[in-house]
């Protein structure tokens, strides 16, 4: 359980990182938050590179920070953008690896926008567990 106090942490966290987005090409900065399981919240950029292809999204960025940060289990995740867009459907993916069905905060700039979770984004999803 997400307390509202985690929640308008990692909202503000995702909004504040949002700005540091490197986003030259596309022009849609984007921050990520992620709420671990010790507490700590780990935050992404987009990083945008003129070969398309090797640009990474906010959410892959944050997670894979948490990765190499010794930290393998997300309790929540707070994506800012300009209009409150969701996660692409490989951020998602990769979010299932490390997450499960957790809350999912999608906000404007300014703040506003809507919950969600992460397996109402990735219905049908596919993780470690059907590997077994």
């Amino acid at each position: 359980m997400v307390t509202y106090e985690q929640r308008s942490a990692l909202i503000q966290a995702a909004i504040e990182v949002r700005e540091r987005a490197y986003a030259p090409y596309s022009r849609y900065p984007v921050g990520a938050a992620l709420l671990l399981k010790d507490g700590r919240i780990i935050t992404g950029v987009n990083v945008e590179n003129a070969s398309y292809g090797l640009s990474m999204c906010a959410e892959r960025t944050a997670v894979f920070k948490a990765v190499s940060e010794g930290q393998q289990k997300i309790l929540a995740v707070a994506v800012a953008t300009e209009n409150a867009g969701s996660p692409c459907g490989a951020c998602r993916q990769v979010l299932t690896e490390f997450a499960g069905d957790v809350p999912v905060f999608l906000v404007d700039h300014e703040g506003n926008g809507r919950d969600t979770t992460l397996y109402a984004l990735l219905p049908d999803h596919f993780g470690p567990e059907h590997l077994t």
